[in-house]
């Protein structure tokens, strides 16, 4: 039976002093501390992140090796389980880290919610407990895109071996794995170039060239950038993909967490393999016009959970990094 706490929420009224919404929360159980850092307030197209930080207060052995597991929920949206990262306090079995998120949709509605957070702390009693969280508006841009005879004809491609591409790359967005940990830290931009000319979230219209046209949702930032144009890591991952897809081209796929990936597209030509574990910054390829692509760009996308996220909310500190290190 889970037991909900309520001296929780008076902690987090007597730590919020710096804004309506705190960030930061604390609890102390009857042999345990939790410390906590999470996203208070999200747009639709970004996502809730929950940092859990347990510390045993019994410093037993058999405390030690206790079994602790957390899960996130946002009500209607989703749900996903914590998964552990490196502590500060190297070895220190009596400290243990964990880390979840939650994406929102680009047709999230704003309003507040709680989310909820499941726990069974070092072997303990399963408790639970809610925290606020604001969902602010967001604008996204309408956009109408040509496209010529041969970019209709990729748009609209249902071969067997496009399906089979879209099929693998699905598998690959879909894959949680809670021991794939690389990089906590802010993701950096793939490119030095500023100017973007498509943003995420855009609503487009593809008119094909037989007069017909289809609605579709663009899942990434593109940059306006020449051929040959270095492309790096936005941060350090394995690569799972990298390939020539008939709709995106040379395409390179990075995990970088769990449920966690980068993908970039349309890239004339690559220098990493699949398998590869790169460095944040490291070059990937060169950019390019390959595949549907009406000039020469760079797609940059971010997936969490199979769902497109927001790729400039990665470029602040969205895992609360610099609290723990």
């Amino acid at each position: 039976m889970k037991k909900k706490h309520r001296l929780f929420c008076i902690a987090l009224l007597l730590c919020g002093l710096a804004s309506a919404w705190p960030r930061d929360a604390f609890y102390n159980g009857d042999d345990y501390t939790i410390a906590l850092s999470y996203t208070d307030t999200v747009k639709p197209g970004e996502a809730v992140f929950v940092r859990l930080r347990f510390e045993s207060t019994d410093r037993s052995a058999a405390q030690a090796d206790a079994l602790t597991s957390a899960l996130l929920i946002l009500p209607s949206i989703g749900q996903c389980e914590f998964y552990a990262v490196p502590v500060r306090a190297a070895g220190n079995q009596h400290v243990k880290e964990f880390l979840a998120a939650v994406p929102l949709s680009t047709y999230q509605e704003s309003g507040s919610i709680e989310l909820q957070i499941v726990y069974n702390a070092f072997g303990g009693k399963t408790m639970e407990f809610s925290l606020p969280v604001q969902i602010d508006a967001k604008e996204f841009i309408s956009e109408v895109i040509p496209l010529d005879s041969r970019n209709t004809g990729i748009r609209t491609d249902n071969s067997p071996e496009r399906i089979a591409q879209i099929n693998k790359l699905n598998t690959i967005l879909e894959t949680i794995n809670p021991d794939a940990v690389y990089q906590t830290e802010p993701f950096t931009p793939p490119t030095d170039a500023v100017r973007r000319t498509s943003f995420f979230g855009d609503r487009r219209t593809y008119a094909y060239s037989d007069g017909t046209s289809e609605e579709s949702l663009h899942f990434g930032i593109d940059y306006g950038i020449p051929t040959g144009s270095p492309v790096a890591a936005c941060g350090a991952g394995k690569v799972v993909l990298a390939e020539n897809r008939i709709s995106t081209g040379w395409s390179v796929v990075i995990e970088h967490l769990p449920g966690l990936y980068s993908l970039y597209y349309h890239m004339d030509s690559l220098l990493v393999r699949e398998g590869q574990i790169v460095r944040q910054g490291e070059q990937l390829g060169v950019s390019g016009a390959t595949g549907l692509a009406t000039g020469p760009h760079l797609h940059w996308e971010v997936r969490l959970n199979m769902e497109a996220v927001d790729p400039d909310f990665f470029t602040a500190d969205f895992s609360f990094s610099s609290k723990h290190n």
